[in-house]
């Protein structure tokens, strides 16, 4: 087994054996497919995005286990609480056709949340919306997808962080622009794909802002530049060797063909990217 691979399988199975250890039955308001168990509530508050570097991973003040997808809409605020799969949503592989936990429409604020494991495809956003201090403890196919087909459509991921993704944390299939900032991630594939082979494809554009590293990871960002796809680095903290580490790989849909910075697609430079 590859040392990159065995820090994930250590980090999945403590995850996995803290969601089984939840006991006491809980019901969400408005989720009629969802079962719930309830830990005891932890003192933990929602942690401030304000300091990435410093903030320790949040504790859960309940947890909530969801057989069928829940779809939310308007302004939601979890309160910390931990969702993770059951039934068909709870067989932890990486298969491409997996439901996500949550399914959010269009203009969807969902706050203070932490996504365990089983995770199956996480979060997926049909348009616009916002992530706003959301942990995933251990990405299963994706942390989240975004969808949604208006070029001037603004998906936000504020605060938060990711870790033990085998292939990568957001996955942007729609149009649109994706800000990610005062994020953390570790041991993951990639933090951001614009999607090489999706049936309709579009031109997409991401912003990685304020976001700390910590290894393994293969590449940060990767994009299309045969789809006139753009990354804007700002401020990216790498905790590790620079020499194993791509800040934003270029793909012709599914094939690599360079990385680094330009005037064009990948638009950083040398100062935006620290090692420590």
């Amino acid at each position: 087994m590859s040392s990159l691979i065995a820090p994930r399988i250590r980090g999945r199975l403590a995850l996995l054996a803290g969601a089984m250890a939840a006991t006491v039955g809980l019901t969400l308001a408005g989720a009629p497919n969802a079962t719930a168990t309830d830990a005891p509530a932890a003192s933990t508050a929602a942690v401030s995005a304000s300091d990435v570097s410093a903030q320790a991973w949040p504790t859960p003040t309940s947890n909530q286990a969801v057989s069928a997808t829940i779809s939310l809409s308007g302004n939601v605020d979890a309160g910390m609480r931990r969702y993770y799969g059951t039934g068909a949503l709870g067989s932890g592989s990486q298969d491409e056709d997996q439901g996500p936990l949550l399914r959010l429409a269009p203009g969807t604020v969902l706050s203070n949340v932490i996504i365990g494991a089983p995770a199956a495809d996480g979060i997926h956003c049909e348009g616009a919306c916002t992530l706003r201090n959301v942990w995933w403890e251990d990405v299963g196919e994706d942390a989240a997808t975004f969808r949604g087909s208006s070029s001037s459509q603004q998906m936000l991921v504020d605060g938060g962080g990711a870790r033990y993704a085998s292939d990568k944390v957001f996955q942007h299939n729609g149009a649109g622009t994706l800000t990610i900032r005062n994020f953390e991630v570790r041991d993951v594939g990639k933090l951001y794909r614009s999607c090489g082979d999706c049936s309709t494809q579009y031109t997409r554009h991401v912003v990685v802002e304020n976001v700390h590293v910590y290894p393994p990871i293969d590449q940060l960002v990767g994009i299309n530049i045969n789809r006139n796809d753009t990354a804007r680095l700002r401020n990216i903290t790498f905790h590790g060797d620079p020499d194993d580490f791509e800040a934003c790989a270029k793909y012709r849909n599914t094939s690599q063909v360079g990385s680094g910075p330009d005037s064009t697609n990948c638009l950083y430079s040398a100062s935006d990217i620290h090692y420590q």
